[in-house]
C-alpha cells in the first residue's frame, strides 16, 4: 500500500526477480538475504511511488520498474545478489476513486456531446439562413416548399391536413363581390 504525491492511497503489486551470484557473501554480509532483498524492494517501491502523481504511476510503470531495478541492484550487489528484473504488475485504485474517475469521464463525455450538438445546431441555423435568402429571392419557391412539406406529411401518416390560405388571396375574392 502506497501513498502517492497527490495523496491517493493505492495498492501496488510488484515482483522482483533476483539471483544469488555469490552465496558466501550473501550469507556473511546479511542475516537473511531473501528477506533483506524483499524489504529493500518494498521500501524502494514506497519511496519511488511516493514522489509520483497517480497519473505518472499509471503511465510510467515500465520506466519506474527500470529505475527500481538499478537502485535495487546497486544496493544489493554488496550482498552477493543480482537484481535482474523488476515488474510493477498491478495498481489497484480505491473504489471511491474509481467511482469519482468514472463520474468525471461521464461528465466529460456529456460535455463533448453538448458541444457536438451545439455545433450541429449552428450548422443547421446557417443552412436555414441560406435557404431563407434563396427563398426571399424567389417567392414562389416558398410556396413550392410548403406544398412539398404537405406532401411529405400526407404520405407519412393518415391525418387531416388544414390547408391555410393566405389572406391576400382571400381578399381578392372579397373584392369581386
Amino acid at each position: 500500500q502506497v501513498l502517492t504525491r497527490d495523496s491517493v492511497t493505492i495498492m501496488v503489486d510488484g515482483v522482483v526477480y533476483y539471483r544469488v551470484f555469490n552465496p558466501t557473501v550473501a550469507i556473511t554480509k546479511v542475516e537473511n538475504a531473501d528477506m533483506a532483498t524483499r524489504m529493500l524492494a518494498q521500501t524502494t517501491l514506497r519511496n519511488m511511488l511516493g514522489t509520483k502523481n497517480l497519473s505518472e504511476i499509471l503511465t510510467d510503470r515500465e520506466e519506474m520498474a527500470d529505475q527500481m531495478e538499478h537502485i535495487l541492484y546497486d544496493a544489493s550487489k554488496e550482498w552477493g545478489i543480482k537484481v535482474e528484473r523488476v515488474e510493477l504488475k498491478d495498481v489497484k485504485l480505491p473504489e471511491s476513486l474509481q467511482r469519482a474517475m468514472a463520474a468525471e469521464a461521464e461528465a466529460s463525455r456529456d460535455a463533448r456531446a453538448k458541444v457536438i450538438a451545439a455545433e450541429g445546431e449552428m450548422n443547421a441555423s446557417r443552412a436555414l439562413k441560406e435557404a431563407a435568402l434563396v427563398m426571399a429571392d424567389a417567392p414562389s419557391s416558398l410556396q413550392l416548399r410548403y406544398l412539398q412539406t404537405l406532401t411529405e406529411i400526407a404520405s407519412e401518416r393518415n391525418s387531416t391536413i388544414v390547408f391555410p390560405i393566405p389572406i391576400d388571396f382571400m381578399s381578392s375574392f372579397m373584392k369581386s363581390k
